[in-house]
């Protein structure tokens, strides 16, 4: 076989059907269109200051009249990333939650808004206990929901070992048109992907996991964790697995908390970093874009962000990204990358 690069490896494969294994045909949830991107909106919010809360509603702010309409009736979905269940540095920070429930509170949209997660590690309402999520459904009246615990669609992803499609459990919650979701994701290095951003948290939430099911000395005999199928088993699936999914599961408001970010082995055992800013906007792809440039990360590396980059999903070209309030300049912090970044990025070389 020829070699390939990755570019010609997306539209060959799109076009030879392989990513439509990925959906189940009896499943009534369509993928999202393309859009191009000259459509694409392309502002993000870049705030930085001492409290969490205050700089995720005034990165929220200059969407406020676009949300508004884009919300209407349904369902508000706060996704936040929880990779842990007692690791705060690794999870999102009840003051960003408080932030984006404020927000919400001032466009009139805070009645029908449920916080859900699948923790990667536990059980996702242990998690929400431990950050005290539990006082932001008391003062704003939002349900906490586990997504382990709520019905899924069955979606298959790709798998290096064998280069056959594998069934998922996903959350049908994340899945469902009616659904508004907002990523509240963290600012991580990670040891699969480069970077963890908002695309990544809606992701790698969806797919879900028996209850009961624990690491170590929690887990429960018998129990499985669909999450790290969609992995497939090397760097290149999971990149591909990202882009491809996200078709079905992305975020239609991402926001971004860099107040302390997580450096080196992250997404679970990196270190803080004291970064105090905040992004956010509409357009997911132009958010972790921004997000990539503030970790002062080479965007060439992220593997599935240029995926959706080179699939037209949303704006990933700086030039055409206006950034409200700071400027990237003046907020860059070099991150440290995880241990095996060389192994990481092996998915730009070609394929024999």
């Amino acid at each position: 076989m020829s070699s390939i690069d990755r570019r010609k490896f997306i539209k060959t494969t799109l076009a030879g059907g392989v990513a439509a294994t990925l959906i189940n045909p009896f499943t009534s949830y369509a993928t999202t269109p393309v859009i191009p991107q000259s459509l694409m909106p392309s502002t993000v919010g870049l705030t930085t200051g001492d409290h969490r809360a205050d700089l995720a509603f005034r990165a929220l702010q200059p969407f406020a009249k676009q949300v508004k309409r884009a919300i209407g009736n349904k369902r508000i979905i706060i996704k936040p990333n929880n990779v842990l269940i007692d690791v705060q540095l690794a999870s999102s920070h009840a003051d960003t939650l408080e932030g984006i429930l404020e927000f919400l509170k001032s466009i009139g949209k805070l009645q029908n808004v449920i916080i859900a997660e699948s923790a990667a590690n536990g059980p996702t309402l242990e998690g929400f206990s431990n950050f005290g999520y539990t006082r932001l459904s008391e003062k704003y009246k939002v349900q906490l929901v586990d997504l382990d615990q709520q019905p899924s669609e069955k979606i298959y992803v790709f798998d290096e070992k064998d280069f056959r499609p594998h069934p998922v459990r996903m959350s049908r919650l994340l899945l469902d048109p009616d659904s508004y979701i907002i990523s509240a994701a963290r600012m991580k290095t990670h040891d699969r992907i480069i970077a963890t951003l908002s695309l990544k948290n809606i992701v790698m939430g969806a797919p879900v996991k028996d209850v009961g099911f624990g690491w170590g000395s929690k887990q429960k005999p018998g129990t499985k964790n669909d999450k790290p199928i969609v992995h497939g088993s090397g760097f290149r699936a999971i990149n591909y697995n990202l882009y491809a999914l996200s078709r079905q599961l992305h975020t239609h408001l991402a926001l971004i908390d860099g107040f302390e970010g997580m450096e080196g082995n992250g997404p679970n055992s990196g270190t803080p970093v004291n970064h105090r800013i905040c992004i956010a906007g509409i357009d997911w792809l132009a958010v972790d874009r921004v997000g990539v440039e503030l970790m002062g990360i080479d965007f060439s590396k992220v593997g599935y962000l240029n995926f959706c980059a080179d699939a037209g999903l949303g704006v990933a070209d700086l030039a055409k990204i206006e950034v409200i309030g700071e400027r990237i300049s003046d907020h860059i912090k070099t991150y440290q990358l995880s241990k095996n970044i060389d192994a990481q990025l092996v998915w730009r070389e070609k394929v024999m």
